[in-house]
C-alpha cells in the first residue's frame, strides 16, 4: 500500500524547477511556491467553496469564449511570476497578445508570467491576511486587476495597479471594466 501523506519541515526551500518537478508527480495535491522558496501545501477546499468557484471560473470562461479577447484559468492552473513564485489563483485570465509571446513548451508549464486578472475566493478555512498578501504580491508582479471574495463576510476586495483597495459590502455584481471589457462577474451563487 502506497504512504500518501507528504509532511515537509519548516524551512524547506525550493527552486522553481524543483517545485516543477515536485509538482508533476503530486498532482493531486494543490501546491504553490513563494518567492523566497518555501513550499506552500494547501489543503482542498470544502464542496461548497469548489462549486463557488466553479462557478467563478464557468462565468469568466464563458465571457472569453464569446470575447476571444484572451485566455482564461481555473485553480489548477500555475504561473511563475517575476519575483520568482508559483502561483496558481483561483481564476485567471491573461490578455491573448501576452499569452501569445509565450513558446508552446512555456504555455505548456508554469507560464512565466502574471495573469493579467486573478481572482481569489476565501474558504472557511482561510485566513484573510495570506490572501491579501497574494493579492498585493499579484498587483506587484503586473496584475491589472484583482478580485479577493471573501463569502463569509460578503465583502470583495478590488485591487487595480496605482489605486487603493476597494472594498465592496455585499455586492451583486461586479464589473471587469476596462480590463475586461463588459464583464460582469454576478455573485448570486457565490455567496
Amino acid at each position: 500500500m502506497l504512504n500518501n501523506t507528504i509532511t515537509i519541515p519548516q524551512t524547506f526551500k525550493v527552486t522553481h524547477e524543483q517545485f516543477q518537478q515536485i509538482a508533476a508527480v503530486n498532482r493531486d495535491l494543490r501546491l504553490e511556491r513563494s518567492a523566497t522558496g518555501e513550499l506552500i501545501v494547501m489543503p482542498p477546499t470544502g464542496s461548497e467553496t469548489g462549486n463557488r468557484n466553479l462557478d467563478i471560473s464557468g462565468q469568466l470562461r464563458l465571457w472569453n469564449r464569446q470575447t476571444k479577447l484572451g485566455i482564461a484559468f481555473d485553480s489548477s492552473s500555475g504561473f511563475q511570476l517575476l519575483n520568482g513564485a508559483d502561483r496558481s489563483p483561483d481564476a485567471s485570465w491573461v490578455k491573448l497578445e501576452r499569452w501569445q509571446t509565450l513558446t508552446p513548451k512555456q504555455q505548456e508549464g508554469f507560464a512565466p508570467l502574471c495573469p493579467d486578472f486573478v481572482v481569489e475566493l476565501r474558504s472557511k478555512s482561510d485566513n484573510m491576511e495570506p490572501l491579501r498578501e497574494k493579492m498585493r504580491e499579484y498587483m506587484a508582479n503586473g496584475a491589472s486587476l484583482g478580485w479577493l471574495i471573501d463569502r463569509k463576510n460578503k465583502k470583495v476586495e478590488i485591487y487595480r495597479q496605482s489605486q487603493d483597495v476597494e472594498i465592496l459590502d455585499n455586492p451583486s455584481t461586479l464589473s471587469g471594466k476596462d480590463v475586461l471589457p463588459e464583464f460582469v462577474l454576478d455573485l448570486t451563487d457565490v455567496w
